[in-house]
């Protein structure tokens, strides 16, 4: 039998290097991180954990206002260009864009991507037009998502509002309509550091043709090892155990390597 186009792109991706990313959520002009979305603490100044990750072999770089939505306002592009500033590998920015014109400033600001998360779900137009203007490979939809009643739920508003929408609808209609990566942070994982929502990530990455980064649980190093070999997805992000230094990145990508996961060569 002839493979379908869509096993022809899984085993395409498959071939591809992985990325390791660390996200810098940013509130009040720090890098901040809670467990399940709540009880945030400081975890340092967002400029220099860019600089520390851009020279220490992070392949992207995720900053995220995560507070901008909630407070209606827009990105602080100062902190943005600052860090810019710092950093030499692809960097996303997400946190109240709601128009052409915010992604635009935030592109002239130092931006290689930018997420979209809330406003997509309210305005779904949104996606296409920003892939229109820009192209889709500038375009990361964020998608949080929360197990409930038997099903996965999209969330806004940094988690704090659940909507009715199903999280595997909501994707497909974020590719088709023009989304060049997904950025899935499991709620139910987010923080506690016991690994990656697996299950979760392999069912949505087998019915998606675009990037997927996986979100929410690394704990150690044998989490990523686990969210590669389990699932294929394209990206593994994290948080605290960058900032606290309890994982470096160029001893994670080595322990890929040593379990034949493809990655990016440390610079």
């Amino acid at each position: 039998m002839e493979p379908t186009l869509t096993d022809q792109l899984l085993s395409r991706r498959s071939n591809l290097a992985k990325r390791i990313i660390p996200c810098l959520d940013v509130k009040d002009g720090r890098t901040v991180k809670g467990v399940n979305f709540v009880n945030l603490r400081d975890a340092g100044d967002p400029v220099e954990l860019a600089w520390q990750y851009s020279r220490q072999g992070a392949d992207e770089l995720v900053f995220l206002d995560i507070s901008a939505t909630h407070e209606k306002r827009k990105t602080t592009l100062e902190l943005v260009k600052a860090v810019a500033r710092e950093v030499n590998i692809p960097f996303t920015i997400g946190g109240g864009i709601s128009e052409l014109a915010d992604a635009e400033a935030l592109l002239l600001a130092g931006a290689d991507k930018i997420s979209i998360n809330s406003a997509a779900v309210r305005n779904p137009q949104l996606i296409k037009q920003l892939s229109d203007a820009f192209g889709k490979q500038f375009v990361v939809v964020a998608v949080d998502t929360r197990f409930s009643d038997g099903n996965n739920f999209v969330y806004l508003n940094g988690g704090r509002v659940k909507t009715e929408i199903e999280t595997f609808q909501w994707i497909k209609h974020a590719e088709e309509s023009g989304a060049g990566e997904i950025l899935l942070t499991s709620m139910d994982f987010d923080g506690t550091k016991n690994g990656f929502d697996c299950d979760l990530l392999k069912q949505i990455n087998q019915q998606i043709n675009i990037p997927l980064i996986a979100s929410g649980g690394a704990g150690k190093t044998e989490h990523f090892v686990d969210v590669f070999q389990k699932t294929n997805v394209d990206a593994a992000l994290a948080a605290s155990v960058f900032h606290y230094g309890e994982i470096s990145i160029g001893e994670l990508k080595d322990v890929l390597q040593e379990n034949n996961i493809i990655i990016r060569p440390n610079t």
